[in-house]
């Protein structure tokens, strides 16, 4: 308590210089919070949209399947597995097929996935109900990335070729049934959707798929032939490692902050020492241990830490909590990086995330104020008094 009183009356007395160290620190504790709190949300936002709309809890590939290799979608189908049938009935399972195509929007040629969805699925969020399979002409309904850049509008018709099983091309026009806006590029950039029924009749795959969306985890142990099961752990693991690497760079700015911070922390506590060393010869002559002058004076600058909680708090809860309800509006282009990324992001501040950063930097602000503290352990307090420089 002597220890926290002696600091707080030096702090006060400090004035100004104390006033702008405990500023930028608080100003640390804010981008911190911030900046983390930014791509938690981006993270935990892209996560929900990523499961409503494309993976729910998990996929089946078929073992030829592989996203980021189109010419594998040649062989990429097969029997929808019997172990799934039933789910597929009971709306907890869909088969999607999909294959290479090419659209000739207004003359011009764009390559194109033709993906075919079961249209009575509620499973993922994609509007198939306005897809008819009965219909005498091919409904299809597209994002709202590829209308734009085909400059296609609700009741346009589009020519689009493709390849069956056998190899042989074959066309014919698609009417778009509605243009659906979602923030997963993966369901909406250069995806053409269209009945599965259809798909399967048109490309000669009656009763195949390209991959199964499951609505739970089959468990460990769990296989079937053919296929390959992709857990979230698999699914998310791209965008895992892009929010890391944001993470890293987004870093640098509030990591300079608390630097600046932290120097001037320690140059006060070594300009402080030096200027009274009168006042620990005292101590020290008064019957004080050295190590609890040292205490007094790592505590003191330790403090700093505290009241930057205090004053980050007044001005940063009230502008943390306005951006989660406002959101960030993102610049133009961002999801154009192949992840989900709404036009707002909201941040999310998990309680663990502000309780680590007030952690993190008391600890980092008390090693500071006591490396220059060390000094007083070596002083001889009959020197301290008479005030010669340590």
């Amino acid at each position: 308590m002597i220890a926290l009183k002696l600091a707080y009356k030096n702090l006060v007395g400090a004035g100004l210089r104390t006033l702008l160290i405990v500023f930028v620190l608080s100003l640390a504790y804010v981008l911190i919070i911030y900046m983390n709190g930014l791509y938690q949300g981006w993270d935990r936002q892209a996560r929900i949209e990523t499961i409503a709309w494309e993976v729910a809890e998990g996929q089946y590939w078929q073992t030829e399947y592989d996203p980021y290799d189109a010419m594998t979608l040649t062989d990429a189908h097969a029997p929808v597995p019997a172990e799934l049938e039933a789910s597929v009935s009971e709306g907890k399972a869909v088969p999607i097929l999909i294959t290479q195509a090419t659209i000739y929007p207004e003359g011009r040629m764009m390559g194109a996935l033709l993906k075919g969805i079961d249209t009575r699925q509620k499973l993922l969020s994609i509007p198939t109900d306005l897809l008819d399979p009965d219909s005498d002409e091919i409904t299809a309904i597209v994002g709202t990335r590829l209308a734009k850049a085909a400059g296609l509008e609700i009741g346009d018709k589009l020519l689009i070729r493709w390849r069956d099983v056998n190899g042989t091309f074959d066309a014919t026009d698609l009417k778009i049934a509605e243009i659906f806006k979602t923030a997963v590029p993966a369901v909406d950039q250069g995806q053409v959707w269209i009945p599965l029924s259809t798909l399967q009749e048109i490309t000669g795959m009656s009763g195949e798929a390209s991959l199964v969306v499951v609505d739970k985890s089959p468990g460990e142990g769990t296989s079937i032939s053919g296929w390959e099961f992709k857990g979230h752990d698999f699914l998310f693991k791209a965008l895992e490692e892009m929010i890391k690497s944001k993470t890293v760079g987004g870093s640098v700015f509030y990591l300079i902050i608390l630097a600046l911070a932290l120097l001037a922390i320690f140059d006060t506590q070594v300009l402080s020492i030096f200027r009274r060393q009168r006042e620990i010869g005292t101590y020290i002559a008064m019957g004080m241990t050295r190590k609890q002058v040292v205490g007094i004076f790592t505590v003191e600058g330790g403090m700093h830490a505290i009241l930057a909680v205090v004053l980050g708090a007044l001005y940063g809860f009230p502008l943390l909590l306005w951006t989660t309800k406002t959101g960030i509006k993102m610049p133009e282009g961002t999801d154009d990086f192949g992840m989900a990324a709404a036009e707002h992001m909201y941040p999310y501040y998990s309680l663990a995330l502000i309780i680590g950063t007030i952690i993190l930097v008391m600890i980092a602000t008390t090693i500071v104020s006591y490396m220059p503290s060390r000094k007083i352990s070596k002083m001889n307090p009959n020197d301290a008094i008479r005030g010669k420089i340590i």
